[in-house]
């Protein structure tokens, strides 16, 4: 088995952070320009099947980047504009690459896209989770075991729930989904279970955020705390990919914070059977509080 020390990580991350800082600019240069648009099979929204040059650019750079440490360090690559050649379920370890999450946003020219690269361990570990916002320029990193970090400064996690006495008056609770969200037939009836836990819980009300890809949509649970993020499962495919979610997910636990899928368990994120995630869903949450209360609403569904 491969071992990989802390110098190798960090080694490793710094390489990731190259590739994904480069594959930025490459978005920020064509994200005042017109791209050609492409579609590809897979999922069963406009989300998932929407792809364009600039993804493609953006893979063929962070490629170029980190395929010399699969030579030196035996790992497999799994990214989204290639096929999956399973050998990820052979290595040890494997780069798990969306080199433009939130296609939809870039193209509508709306914040809410970012390129996302993680290591992942063969038993579906993350061991470093970097994401790279090209609208505002922000980096997000963290190794596992290492803490996590803001544009390179340690990045904590502010607490949700604050003595009564010191609760802001109009204290939010920020509510993230997918913009396929709002067109789930019970939609409404979720909306209104939201409002009343956040009443209980004594938030004055709540925010929505529904425009970002999923990496992005992740950070801003974290940058807009206290908050949630998530997607019930279900039977189609979709629900997002193992790329989606890997690096926020090696992010949230160096924060402290909660990833899991809507059950509270891990999330698979070496499935040998697919990479899509709609089987289980996803929740990610700043406080086990709120995300309890996400997966009682789900089961009262």
């Amino acid at each position: 088995m491969t071992h990989l020390s802390h110098n190798d990580l960090i080694l490793l991350s710094n390489t990731a952070i190259s590739a994904a800082i480069e594959a930025g600019q490459i978005i920020a240069t064509h994200s005042k320009t017109g791209v050609s648009i492409q579609k590809k099979t897979g999922g069963e929204n406009l989300a998932s099947q929407v792809v364009t040059e600039v993804d493609l650019l953006c893979q063929e750079a962070i490629l170029k980047t980190l395929l010399p440490t699969c030579t030196l360090f035996d790992l497999a690559v799994l990214t989204e504009e290639s096929d999956d050649d399973k050998q990820r379920l052979e290595k040890d370890f494997f780069w798990s690459i969306d080199p433009l999450d939130g296609t939809l946003p870039f193209i509508e020219s709306t914040p809410g896209y970012a390129v996302s690269i993680a290591l992942v361990s063969n038993s579906g570990i993350p061991l470093i989770g970097v994401i790279y916002d090209p609208v505002r320029q922000t980096l997000y990193q963290a190794i596992k075991g290492s803490g996590a970090f803001r544009n390179k400064q340690p990045w904590l996690l502010k607490p949700s729930f604050l003595p009564p006495s010191s609760v802001p008056e109009k204290q939010l609770l920020t509510i993230v989904s997918d913009r396929s969200f709002v067109q789930q037939n019970n939609y409404t009836q979720i909306m209104q279970k939201l409002k009343s836990i956040a009443a209980q819980s004594g938030f004055a009300e709540i925010k929505t955020i529904q425009h970002g890809g999923a990496a992005m949509n992740a950070c801003w649970v974290l940058e807009h705390s206290p908050g949630c993020y998530f997607k019930f499962p279900k039977p189609q495919d979709g629900g997002g990919s193992l790329w989606d979610y890997a690096a926020t997910t090696c992010l949230f636990k160096e924060m402290g914070a909660i990833v899991s899928d809507i059950y509270g368990q891990p999330l698979e994120l070496n499935r040998s059977d697919s990479t899509f995630m709609n089987h289980q869903g996803i929740l990610y949450a700043t406080d086990e509080k709120i995300a309890a209360s996400i997966r009682n609403i789900f089961n009262s569904l």
